[in-house]
């Protein structure tokens, strides 16, 4: 299962220009609300909070962050999803809510044609982190424990259907172990329980983790992208680790409402494609673990379209289901 390999390398903005005819760009006329589909403090949330900050000032009237935790992320979606199609609410998606979720659950408050691509935002790889008190010191060692004490280890992450989820599934299918999972509602509810040792496996975002990685509290002992991750360059990947073709990497984007008209999702598009090109923003980006990687409207359908064939393939070979 790989991810796309242009959405990782592509660093060339393809966005649509407003139609020839617009006298001026549009401009919400009240406050704007992002909404976010989980808690507080994970990656989710830094990114949109990030995005908020600098929208108010591009578009000269508040962008207010709304964390609406549940679900796996559908709860979130789902509002935005039965909002007014008139550019002011927004959703702060994920590989979860935009891709992952429609093969994992039975029953979706909502379709994935409710939502209009807006942009691609930036990547973020997933982590596999372990409490300091579990006896592994790489990945081949904790799949190794694993196998020796069955029903041992819990994995948390920050919800069913999110990245962490799958990504810990199909390691557990490749990697021939089993772990129990654990679902929070968000990151910001996994890393105080692995900190203390509640749970002793975490596979979820990187950047809520590495600090406390950087204070030696927890060790990262892979990450499941294809190559290194920029953030920690001295831990190995998944693949390294001795789980062949094995590539799972997380991101965020912003949808709108089916039918808003295409003006206002251009409008949007360019302004956060402005926000990525600004190197402090970049900077602050990486700064808490995230590449990145904007694209406009049709090039972030697309690449949804393609997350879905490999997810939806992800879900059947693991076999998990949520009703």
């Amino acid at each position: 299962m790989t991810l796309t390999r242009r959405a990782m390398l592509g660093t060339t903005l393809a966005l649509p220009a407003l139609a020839a005819g617009a006298q001026t760009p549009w401009r919400p006329t009240r406050p704007v609300r992002l909404v976010v589909p989980f808690q507080a403090g994970g990656a989710t949330d830094l990114t949109a909070r990030l995005l908020a900050e600098r929208l108010t000032t591009m578009l000269g009237q508040p962008v207010v962050v709304d964390n609406r935790a549940g679900a796996g992320g559908n709860l979130g979606a789902d509002i935005v999803a039965k909002a007014d199609p008139d550019g002011h609410t927004l959703l702060l998606c994920t590989i979860g809510t935009a891709s992952i979720n429609q093969f994992l659950y039975s029953r979706m408050p909502f379709k994935p044609e409710d939502l209009s691509a807006v942009a691609l935002v930036n990547l973020v790889a997933n982590g596999v982190m372990v409490h300091e008190s579990v006896p592994a010191r790489t990945l081949a060692e904790l799949i190794a424990y694993a196998k020796a004490n069955p029903g041992r280890l819990n994995f948390g992450t920050p919800g069913n259907g999110t990245s962490g989820h799958l990504t810990g599934e199909y390691l557990k299918v490749r990697g021939g172990f089993e772990m129990t999972h654990v679902p929070y509602r968000g990151s910001g509810g996994v890393v105080p329980d692995l900190l203390s040792g509640t749970i002793q496996v975490a596979v979820d975002n990187l950047p809520a983790y590495l600090e406390h990685a950087r204070d030696g509290r927890i060790r990262i002992l892979a990450v499941t992208s294809r190559n290194r991750w920029f953030a920690v360059p001295e831990v190995p990947t998944v693949q390294q680790a001795g789980i062949p073709d094995f590539e799972a990497v997380a991101w965020f984007g912003v949808q709108a409402p089916a039918r808003v008209p295409a003006p206002i999702l251009a409008r949007y598009a360019s302004a956060i494609a402005e926000i990525s090109r600004n190197p402090e923003i970049v900077e602050r980006q990486r700064g808490f673990g995230a590449e990145p990687n904007p694209l406009g409207p049709q090039e972030f359908a697309a690449f949804i379209a393609a997350e879905n064939d490999k997810w939806r393939e992800v879900v059947r070979l693991s076999g998990a289901r949520l009703d």
